[in-house]
């Protein structure tokens, strides 16, 4: 068992469970730490550190979280193996089916889609709105920046580098009307003959965009750790479409050690390239937000999407993202053929926006909103039998695992019949599904808390458990 030197300095700013876990992560990285070695057991290190036993369990799951580490049952933490490439760093059958049911004809929806809208910071949208309509800023009504306007490219960057570790400059972003016309400049500028490969489950709407340009697709199976990196070694696709701080739909978060190796394989042969989907990596529960992919690419690897759907509104219909400089320079060969598809006045009202600390300040609103929601949902469904949660620890749905006879069919179907709407998890597969136990997609973000607990009482009782 490894002793710890840590220094917990109770006149900083930073909570104690992040410098703990801080200090940790860097004699892990730094070799310091090596793999095998179990790290002391919580109890004797809050007493050793002379902080609540809750606090260094807050440390352990991050690190848990993000692949450092991992639980030994009667035994404690372990050391996982680090790649050395991370040592040198740190020193739609879903979509389908939803679009073509009417919400309405169901009592309650539990759409793992939408985000909750009695929330939307609408007074100081209107005042923004009003800042902005005036006579001074007619340039507005002219043509703009084909990559989006330069004051919102800098917010964005500034945003990205401060939240999520990506790192980048105003000139690398940019910004388009949601995932498809993004999807679609990368398409353009990635060469023709590239293969790519998609997590599967997968985010259908992606793989039929891509399908729809004609791109050849490949789906690789998950482990409990991301995408299996060997299965991809075979797959000879060229670029990896992945979720990694929260995959869709299965919830899992892609371990650091695997994010080296996704890394490692992009790095081994020029053309290669990862596109990191970041959906909604604002809304994590447990610890603090999984730094991006991107901020380990030492190598210009990594293709970043972020959007504002999830965090502000999918209708604002408002992405971004940011390429590496070699396929920047492929973009600027081509881009005077594009026109940017967001209205400039849209744009301006993100800027100031995010310039004013309105968008931080609904953040960590919604985080307040969404956490409540996911612990009713939570334990009530902790309460069911025959069942296993997934994916619980972010984003706005989690999975459940229902093993009493029904297929997820029956399952389904029971529900509709109640007048309740589920997800079943095969209907997210990429061609065939592998027979297993059938597992449920109950989604939150769109419910109150009064419907979540009417719609799972309605469950449990119609699927008998």
């Amino acid at each position: 068992m490894k002793e710890l030197a840590i220094f917990i300095d109770s006149t900083s700013k930073t909570p104690a469970y992040l410098q703990i876990y801080e200090f940790i992560k860097k004699e892990i990285s730094a070799g310091n730490i090596t793999e095998g070695t179990f790290l002391p057991s919580s109890r004797a290190l809050a007493v050793f550190l002379q902080v609540s036993r809750s606090t260094v369990l807050m440390a352990y799951d991050q690190l848990l979280a993000e692949g450092y580490i991992d639980s030994v049952p009667q035994k404690g933490y372990i050391v996982l193996k680090m790649e050395e490439t991370f040592k040198s760093i740190i020193d739609d059958n879903a979509n389908r089916r939803e679009e073509n049911k009417s919400i309405n004809k169901y009592k309650i929806c539990f759409s793992p889609n939408g985000i909750e809208t009695s929330h939307f910071p609408y007074n100081e949208w209107r005042k923004i709105a009003k800042q902005v309509m005036v006579p001074e800023n007619n340039g507005l009504f002219n043509s703009g920046d084909v990559r989006g306007d330069e004051g919102l490219r800098k917010e964005i960057a500034a945003y990205l580098m401060a939240a999520r570790g990506v790192r980048t400059n105003p000139e690398q972003i940019i910004v388009g009307a949601g995932n498809e016309s993004l999807l679609m400049i990368i398409h353009l500028i990635l060469d023709s003959r590239s293969v790519v490969a998609m997590e599967n489950p997968a985010y259908l709407k992606s793989f039929h965009i891509f399908s729809g340009l004609g791109r050849k697709i490949i789906p690789v199976d998950m482990d409990s750790n991301g995408m299996n990196i060997s299965e991809l070694e075979k797959s000879g696709a060229d670029v990896a479409y992945v979720t990694p701080s929260h995959q869709y739909p299965l919830g899992i978060v892609m371990s650091i050690g695997r994010r080296m190796e996704l890394l490692t394989w992009a790095k081994k042969k020029a053309g290669r390239y990862i596109i990191e989907d970041d959906y909604d990596s604002e809304f994590r529960y447990k610890g603090k937000p999984i730094p991006a992919l991107q901020g380990y690419d030492t190598d210009g690897k990594v293709i970043y999407i972020g959007t504002f759907s999830k965090s502000v509104s999918p209708a604002i219909r408002m992405s971004y993202m940011v390429l590496p400089s070699g396929l920047y320079k492929e973009y600027e060969k081509t881009r005077s053929y594009y026109s940017n598809t967001i209205s400039r006045i849209d744009q301006k009202l993100m800027e100031i926006f995010m310039g004013s600390g309105g968008f931080e300040r609904h953040l960590n609103r919604m985080r307040k909103i969404y956490k409540s929601k996911h612990d009713i949902m939570l334990a009530e469904i902790k309460t069911w039998k025959n069942t296993q949660i997934y994916g619980e620890n972010a984003g706005a749905h989690m999975l459940v695992c229902i093993d009493n006879g029904m297929s997820e069919e029956e399952l389904v179907d029971t529900a509709e019949k109640a007048g309740i709407q589920v997800y079943a998890l095969s209907d997210y597969y990429i061609g065939s599904v592998k027979k297993n136990k059938p597992v449920i997609i109950l989604g939150y973000a769109r419910l109150a808390g009064e419907q979540i607990m009417e719609g799972l009482g309605i469950l449990k009782k119609v699927w008998e458990l």
